[in-house]
């Protein structure tokens, strides 16, 4: 926001330097940018934080240097003569859309001439950077730059029916803007029409058909609320940004609407005469009434750890512009002005006491009683997978939520419904919520491989955006990907390590799965008891192709959500065997494609609850097993926590994970 130094001089008296009023506006929120002359004026830059629309005019910064400076604020009178017939004969105005303009104020003048505007006007708005059109559009750029409410004037004469509808576009509407570019409007935009055509995008410019020219004679001027998303989603659509817009975007003041329409008519008459119709033709309901918000004093010591005298404190919101209701020697009741919309709740009125009273003058080591927030269950299982994936070689890496339709197709394990999409010019490829994480660690390792990087194991924990039809909102789990050249059975011990850490009470179970981002036989599901929790696999070829790698890699994904109903956060106490285990070994012939993942799950399933561990010893192709089989040789641990167990129980356990073998994936036992 540029601040001309003689036009604030206008609302409040300044008896102090430019410096020292910029250092208080500072050290209040309204950080200094820099100064400079223009023109026998200064311009002060200002940074206005998006929650202080207020502060976008003058009159905003005149009421913050008051509140500073202790002063008060004079804002300008308005009083102009009006005429028959009222501005209600004249025109008329109706409101199609209250989700979008809940208010709209338009007044008519007529017999306006329409000619330069006198040089204080010019150098008011050069020194705030804004060019000079003509006297009318200069007033209306004026009080938006004194008040922060945009306004607009019309050619009366040129809007058909001189009538005003606000409405929705409608299909394929066109507009000219002033700009004279012509733009497509669509049915969620928001414009300003009369009986027959749009004649504004609302809140972002106006129609070249009935802008004001020199052979304007009649205005009607407009003065408006708008939905300020809806303002935003316009302005990003057409690629149109204005000093409205953005006023708009931050929210204004609903009750100085016919402050500002009526600030406007006022120059008008003095700088390019005319008559001002009797009152105005409005819609929409009055301005509600705010409820109060009540500050106990004691809060200020506990938050901001000095004490502020209950007095000051009260002066400061009523200096601010805050009505007073009630007050006892504990707390006082307030009434927040229309125009600060930010103030809503008791911590709200503690940070404006305690900037107005100086946060310089907070010693800094002022005692503030605080307390340390236990991380909660799911920042832990967070922090654990973290750690025990960095431990064993992996680097993190964050991604978009956003991706393009080639990554949604290229790994779809958690649902085959149709991405959630976005319709955005912001967006026009990678517009889809992803339902994965995996597409993106593979675009990156392609990334990492490209600059020489061949050997990149990541992982990312986030979120991923499942359609819902049974609910309002979407499924949105939090999973963690994992990415890496390793071997399958190294990544299916990374994943067994984070199962360990968790304290997971079930063992991880790995069921075959068919799918096509898989190479055959190299895939599978990972289940907790009969809980589906992720899958693990190595990428198919066309997977690989896909992403163009250099070599194949191996991936799994892992829902972190269910990982944390499973996980005991509390280690529990297990003590150390005492009780000597039996070994024994297993060396059986399988056909190539049966994964190890798979022998060692259903051997898992078929020993029984004496098992204590499934060891892979190794792997041999040779002359000695036929063309397309391979031999896996393992080693079976058996212990129980109360006794030593026997012979016959070993062999027992033993037949039954062979037969387990034999049945399923038609294993042939070979001698060890």
């Amino acid at each position: 926001m540029i601040v001309s130094w003689n036009w604030l001089k206008q609302y409040i008296k300044l008896d102090i330097s430019v410096d020292e009023l910029a250092h208080r506006l500072t050290m209040a929120g309204l950080n200094h940018e820099s100064t400079s002359d223009v023109e026998g004026d200064i311009a002060i830059d200002l940074e206005v934080t998006s929650n202080r629309p207020d502060c976008l005019g003058h009159i905003g910064i005149a009421r913050e240097a008051a509140a500073v400076l202790g002063r008060e604020v004079t804002p300008p009178k308005v009083d102009f003569a009006t005429s028959r017939p009222a501005a209600v004969d004249l025109t008329r105005v109706e409101i199609a859309c209250p989700d979008l303009c809940p208010r709209y104020i338009a007044r008519v003048i007529r017999r306006v001439k329409i000619g330069p505007s006198p040089d204080w006007l010019r150098r008011r708005l050069a020194t705030c950077r804004v060019a000079s059109i003509n006297n009318v559009v200069d007033i209306t750029n004026y009080v938006l730059l004194e008040a922060s409410q945009p306004l607009h004037a019309f050619d009366f004469d040129k809007l058909t029916e001189r009538r005003i509808v606000v409405r929705r576009a409608r299909a394929g509407e066109t507009i000219n803007a002033i700009n004279q570019k012509r733009y497509e409007l669509t049915a969620d935009m928001c414009v300003i029409a009369d009986a027959s055509r749009a004649v504004a995008v609302a809140g972002v410019m106006g129609g070249f058909d009935t802008e004001v020219s020199d052979r304007t004679t009649s205005l009607l001027i407009e003065s408006a609320e708008f939905d300020p998303l809806a303002i935003r989603r316009t302005s990003r659509r057409l690629g149109l940004s204005s000093e409205s817009s953005y006023r708009f975007i931050r929210g204004v003041d609903p009750a100085g609407l016919d402050w500002a329409s009526r600030r406007c008519c006022q120059l008008i008459v003095e700088l390019a005469g005319g008559e001002v119709a009797e009152g105005a033709a409005s819609a929409g309901p009055p301005v509600a009434e705010r409820p109060g918000v009540v500050l106990r004093f004691a809060q200020l010591k506990r938050i901001l750890g000095i004490d502020i005298d209950p007095a000051e404190a009260r002066s400061i919101l009523q200096r601010l512009g805050l009505a007073e209701l009630r007050h006892d020697a504990a707390t006082v009741e307030v009434r927040p002005p229309n125009w600060r919309r930010d103030l809503e709740r008791e911590i709200d009125l503690v940070e404006e006491v305690g900037r107005i009273h100086g946060y310089a003058d907070v010693p800094e080591d002022v005692a503030v009683p605080m307390t340390t927030a236990p991380r909660t269950p799911r920042e832990r299982v967070d922090a654990l997978i973290r750690h025990t994936l960095t431990a064993a070689g992996f680097s993190e890496a964050a991604t978009m939520s956003f991706v393009d339709q080639s990554l949604v197709d290229a790994f779809r394990p958690w649902s085959a419904d149709p991405p959630l999409a976005v319709d955005h010019p912001s967006r026009r490829h990678e517009n889809m919520l992803r339902q994965t994480l995996v597409p993106s660690l593979l675009a990156v390792r392609r990334l990492n491989e490209s600059r020489g990087t061949f050997e990149s194991d990541l992982f990312e924990l986030a979120r991923v955006y499942l359609p819902a039809t049974a609910r309002p909102l979407p499924h949105e789990p939090r999973l963690a990907a994992l990415v890496t050249g390793r071997e399958l059975g190294e990544l299916k011990g990374v994943v067994e390590n984070v199962l360990d850490q968790l304290h997971v009470a079930l063992s991880l179970d790995v069921r075959a799965a068919d799918r096509p981002e898989f190479a055959p036989g190299r895939g599978g599901e990972l289940h907790i008891g009969d809980q589906l929790f992720g899958y693990i696999g190595q990428a198919s070829d066309a997977l690989v192709a896909k992403f163009d790698l250099r070599k194949t890699c191996c991936i799994a994904e892992l829902d972190v959500d269910r990982l944390l109903a499973a996980a005991q956060l509390i280690p529990q106490f297990r003590p150390v065997p005492h009780l000597p285990a039996s070994e024994r070994e297993i060396s059986m012939i399988f056909n190539e494609a049966v994964p190890w993942l798979i022998v060692e799950s259903l051997v898992r399933q078929a020993a029984g609850a004496h098992l204590e561990s499934v060891r892979f010893l190794g792997l041999y192709r040779g002359r000695q097993i036929p063309a397309g089989k391979k031999n896996l040789h393992f080693g079976l641990t058996y212990r129980a926590a109360d006794r030593t167990l026997t012979r016959e129980e070993v062999d027992q356990s033993q037949q039954a994970a062979i037969a387990k073998l034999r049945s399923e994936l038609g294993g042939e036992l070979r001698g060890v």
